[in-house]
């Protein structure tokens, strides 16, 4: 068994960039990394334009502009002003080359084709250069760049309606037990509702994940080998959900082994969590979760996003982690390491009750994790705790 931050190091170190990559439209590249940086065509802006609605000046002594002309956002017009004369501008209109700068319009008293200023003005003010933001030929985004929103909307302000970024990588879901059943069928004696298929999707689909399968195996060496085995045909990662324990159910550990999967650990000084299984086939990588919803993904939240993200080119080490103060006491006597569903509000973090391995309720209403490191501790409200921020998280 080994401690947390170990088995964090291994993950990382065995990682590695997927070496394909494909052209796609942006519309289509959310949460996509990029396999190049990226080189801007054009100047943006590409001409001088106004942050304000008002007058683009060409200066002089007086306080006095005779207004000749207007200029709306769209136009290509280039008016040519003399000294004392303006245009009436607005905001993202082309600046006139022979303007100086441009009066916010609240800033001015018009009276039909003569204005008058109210404040001094300085030249260049109101004016957004050719380029200020980003000059042609210059590089903006790095290779490794995750693409949200924000960066697919700066694509096509440069133009840009395609680039090159790493291959998803695919991940196939194996979920295992006897007792699982889907929830479209009447709940029997002794069995429980499947949630992890979901679980797991959707945690992979909120790192842009599209490429999954999901698949189901009775609790037997057979079928467990063999939906291992069509899995690893395809899928960069496997996720395997139960069946990692030391039961005389629980398969998968002998399976991994008569697959010739490499063991890079197993078993990991956590709670919840501890029977983690990460190994290696080919140019593969297999997680075998523990079954129980809150472990599994407890576990992949601190070791499978990692992963991902390096298979997609970033460098992340996973989600983001804070100093937050606790908002109330806590203590443990747990020797293990603890990932402790929490809520982060107000500059502060709550653990929450109901912490148990197979208690879901918790985290549906959580938003971070806090990190206990092993041999326990007696905390003070306001003490600094390493919390770990779920995917979205917002701090406030």
């Amino acid at each position: 068994m080994i401690a947390v931050e170990e088995a964090l190091a291994l993950v990382l170190d065995n990682s590695f960039p997927l070496k394909e990559t494909e052209i796609i439209p942006i519309n289509q590249c959310l949460n996509r990394n990029l396999a190049k940086a990226v080189e801007a065509p054009i100047d943006l802006p590409s001409f001088r334009l106004s942050s304000m609605d008002g007058y683009a000046l060409c200066l002089h002594q007086s306080n006095s502009y005779s207004i000749v002309y207007e200029v709306k956002a769209g136009d290509a017009a280039n008016p040519s002003l003399k000294i004392g004369e303006c245009v009436r501008i607005f905001t993202g209109a082309v600046v006139p080359d022979s303007a100086d700068a441009v009066i916010m319009q609240e800033k001015t008293i018009r009276k039909e084709d003569q204005l008058t200023i109210e404040t001094p003005v300085n030249k260049g003010q109101n004016i957004r250069l050719a380029g200020s933001q980003v000059q042609k030929g210059d590089f903006p985004l790095e290779k490794g760049q995750v693409l949200q929103a924000s960066g697919l909307a700066f694509l096509k302000s440069l133009g840009i309606s395609e680039v090159e970024v790493v291959r998803s990588p695919k991940v196939t879901i194996i979920i295992t037990g006897n007792e699982l059943m889907p929830s479209s069928e009447p709940l029997t004696r002794g069995k429980i509702y499947e949630s992890n298929s979901i679980l797991l999707q959707a945690a992979l689909h909120q790192q842009g994940i599209e490429n999954q399968l999901v698949s189901f195996a009775e609790d037997s060496l057979k079928a467990t080998i063999s939906a291992l085995k069509k899995a690893f045909l395809s899928a960069d990662v496997v996720l395997v959900s139960g069946g990692i324990s030391v039961g005389d159910y629980d398969f998968v550990k002998q399976a991994l082994k008569e697959l010739e999967v490499k063991e890079i650990f197993y078993k990991v000084r956590q709670r919840p969590g501890k029977p983690l299984f990460f190994g290696k086939k080919d140019q593969g990588f297999v997680f075998a979760l523990p079954g129980n919803p809150a472990s599994t993904l407890s576990c992949f939240y601190v070791y499978v996003l990692p992963l991902i993200a390096r298979l997609k080119g970033s460098k992340s080490d996973g989600l983001i982690r804070a100093s937050i103060p606790l908002a109330h006491d806590f203590s443990s006597e747990e020797p293990r390491a603890l990932f402790l569903k929490a809520t982060v509000q107000n500059q502060n973090v709550s653990i929450l009750d109901r912490q148990h391995s197979s208690m879901l309720v918790s985290f549906a209403k959580a938003n971070a994790l806090v990190y206990i490191p092993e041999q326990g501790v007696r905390l003070k409200k306001g003490a600094l705790v390493e919390t770990l921020l779920l995917p979205n998280t917002i701090l406030t």
